[in-house]
């Protein structure tokens, strides 16, 4: 940065355990920037967090150790004498010259250095706390910095928070500018208010902070219109599986086809999964299915499992059993045969397969002789659904948040919310010659689009 500009420094302050951590990972896009633990004084030094803006760094964020002795330091601050009566910055600097700022103070000396060599600061506030003179106290000393302050209201989205009487309590301290952003669940806009309340507070950062906002939501559209390609591609990947088996295979050769399938699909879903995560910045552990173990790490669900079949086949319409014991979720697709022949090779097979196909002649005659195992409807829908809810709760989830995204058997999509998909994947679900693979990706892309915008 040139001398004219000079990179923006802002601090983070507050009690312990309000949450200052939990803001800045929200900010900066990152589930591993700092600790967050439920002990006190997790954060022991000052943590540095630059942000960059076009290659160049704007500004920093300084995470600041919780305050714990904010009335006792009140208390010790009245005792430096008249001197300072109207000069807060130079009894705040009066006070870090003093033995008990490297004693007993030690914590809220790091904090009020940090905040006297920034422009403004976020006070963070945990509003399910009762506000508490201990609490004002160390509004008090910090104001005596002499530098902007924002509170900044953390989890308004708990039950039974006290969201209005902090509000009242920081007009009677003369602080109207006040943010609520629950750093768990960050409300829809709360980054660009934030940023924009910080503006208010700090009108020279102003032009510099509106760039700022105009980035992130350019990056935050960007981020969702590669994650919904990443999920057509893998849509378009799993409709085009196939395995063929020989006509006479028997019952055990087809059973172990259909189970390598089923985990060649399983692990396209979690390469997936993971590639999701990783654009939105989580970690790999963060989404998991109801009935995945956890502590495994593994994101393995039973995508083929008889119960969640069983639930496809009551709740989306796929038709009785569809997807159930007699589909394991993989097709087998007959050429050259009739449809009561493919039946009974299907019955003869042990009764796990559901769907019989008809071809054209040209694919009837490139499979005679075999069969083909693809994976069906029912399947995609399932997938399908719960890539869009993963998408869907990714784009609204903060980085403090630290329960994984649970993905319920229910997260799918109908027979009716999946007929327009299918009937763009029908060309690679039929196996078509001559099909443009990357002109239906982006097609399917496009109506994914759509299909998530209207639920926003």
């Amino acid at each position: 940065m040139s001398h004219s500009d000079p990179m923006l420094k802002i601090a983070v302050v507050g009690h312990t355990n309000a949450g200052k951590t939990s803001l800045l990972r929200t900010l900066l896009q990152s589930r591993e920037f700092g600790e967050v633990d439920q002990r006190p004084s997790t954060t022991r030094n000052v943590l540095e967090q630059g942000v960059s803006l076009d290659t160049a760094q704007i500004m920093s964020f300084y995470d600041t150790p919780g305050l714990e002795s904010g009335s006792d330091l009140y208390a010790e601050l009245d005792q430096l004498g008249e001197q300072y009566r109207h000069d807060g910055p130079a009894q705040i600097r009066a006070f870090l010259a003093q033995p008990e700022a490297e004693t007993i103070f030690a914590q809220e000396a790091k904090v009020m250095r940090q905040l006297l060599q920034s422009d403004a600061a976020f006070y963070v506030i945990d509003c399910r706390d009762p506000v508490l003179p201990k609490y004002q106290d160390e509004l008090h000393v910090l104001a005596r910095c002499g530098k902007p302050l924002l509170p900044v209201l953390n989890f308004t989205a708990a039950h039974g928070n006290r969201e209005r009487d902090w509000q009242q309590a920081l007009a009677k301290l003369n602080l109207h500018a006040v943010v609520a952003f629950d750093t768990v669940t960050p409300p829809e806009g709360g980054e660009r208010q934030l940023l924009q309340s910080l503006a208010v507070v700090l009108p020279s950062a102003q032009p510099k902070l509106e760039k700022l906002i105009a980035h992130r939501y350019r990056e935050r559209e960007q981020r969702r219109q590669r994650a919904l390609q990443a999920i057509a591609e893998m849509l378009t990947d799993v409709a085009g599986m196939r395995h063929r088996v020989p006509l006479d295979a028997n019952e055990d050769v087809l059973e172990r086809e259909v189970a390598a399938l089923q985990d060649r699909v399983r692990r396209r879903e979690h390469e997936a999964v993971q590639d999701l995560l990783a654009r939105f910045a989580f970690l790999p552990n963060d989404a998991v299915f109801e009935l995945v173990d956890i502590g495994s790490g593994q994101w393995h669900d039973d995508l083929f499992a008889s119960d969640t079949l069983k639930v496809w086949s009551k709740d989306t319409g796929f038709g009785v059993g569809a997807g159930a014991a007699a589909g394991a979720g993989i097709d087998l697709m007959v050429g050259g045969m009739s449809l009561g022949l493919a039946a009974a090779l299907g019955a003869a097979a042990g009764g796990l397969y559901q769907s019989w196909r008809h071809f054209g002649e040209k694919l009837k005659q490139r499979i005679q002789g075999e069969r083909e195992l693809g994976v069906d409807p029912a399947t995609l829908a399932t997938i399908a659904g719960r890539q869009l809810y993963l998408l869907e709760q990714l784009s609204q989830r903060g980085h403090a948040a630290t329960d994984a995204v649970a993905i319920a058997k229910e997260h799918r999509l109908s027979r009716d919310g999946f007929r327009n998909i299918e009937k763009i994947l029908a060309p690679v679900m039929q196996d078509q010659p001559d099909l443009d693979k990357q002109k239906i990706i982006q097609e399917l892309a496009k109506y994914l689009r759509e299909l998530t915008d209207n639920k926003r």
